[in-house]
C-alpha cells in the first residue's frame, strides 16, 4: 500500500457575515465548495502557502491573522494497476483577512469559481467537509487548535 502525505494550508475569510469559498472541481467533474488554499510546496512556509493559494484561487491578497488549528484526515482508495493508497492529509487552517486584489475565478487550476456566501447559506451548499471544519474552528477557537 502506497503511503501518501499531503500538507496543505487554508484560509477562513469571513467578512460582513459572508464566507469566501472557491469551487473545487474533482477528477470526475464533481464541483463542491471549499476553503481557499491548497498543498504546500517543498520547503514552503504554511503561512506563505495560504497567501499564495488564496490569491491563485480567488484573486485576493490575504493576510493570515490567527492560526485556528489543524485538521488531520486519513483515507484509503484505489490507485492505478490495482494498488491501494493510504492517504493522510494534514490541513492547517488560518483565519485570514482580505488586504487587496479583486475577486476573480481561477483558470487552469483545481477550482473554477470564487464567491462570497452568506454564513447561514453555507450549510445548504454542496461543499467539502473542510468548510465545516474551518467554520467550527472559527467559531470555537480552541486553545490547542484541535477541533474535537
Amino acid at each position: 500500500m502506497n503511503q501518501e502525505l499531503r500538507v496543505a494550508a487554508y484560509a477562513v475569510c469571513v467578512r460582513d457575515g459572508r464566507l469566501l469559498l472557491a469551487r473545487w472541481v474533482a477528477g470526475d467533474g464533481t464541483r463542491r465548495w471549499t476553503l481557499p488554499g491548497g498543498g504546500m510546496e517543498h520547503g514552503e512556509n504554511p503561512y506563505d502557502t495560504v497567501v499564495r493559494e488564496a490569491e491563485e484561487e480567488t484573486g485576493y491578497t490575504v493576510e493570515p491573522v490567527v492560526l485556528l488549528g489543524l485538521d488531520s484526515v486519513r483515507r484509503h482508495y484505489p490507485r492505478p494497476q490495482g494498488a491501494q493508497a493510504d492517504f493522510h492529509g494534514l490541513r492547517i487552517l488560518y483565519e485570514a483577512r482580505v488586504t487587496g486584489g479583486e475577486l476573480r475565478h481561477e483558470t487552469a487550476g483545481s477550482t473554477d469559481r470564487a464567491a462570497w456566501h452568506p454564513l447561514p447559506a453555507v450549510s445548504a451548499l454542496p461543499r467539502v467537509g473542510l468548510v465545516d471544519v474551518g467554520l467550527h474552528l472559527w467559531h470555537i477557537r480552541p486553545p490547542a487548535g484541535n477541533p474535537l
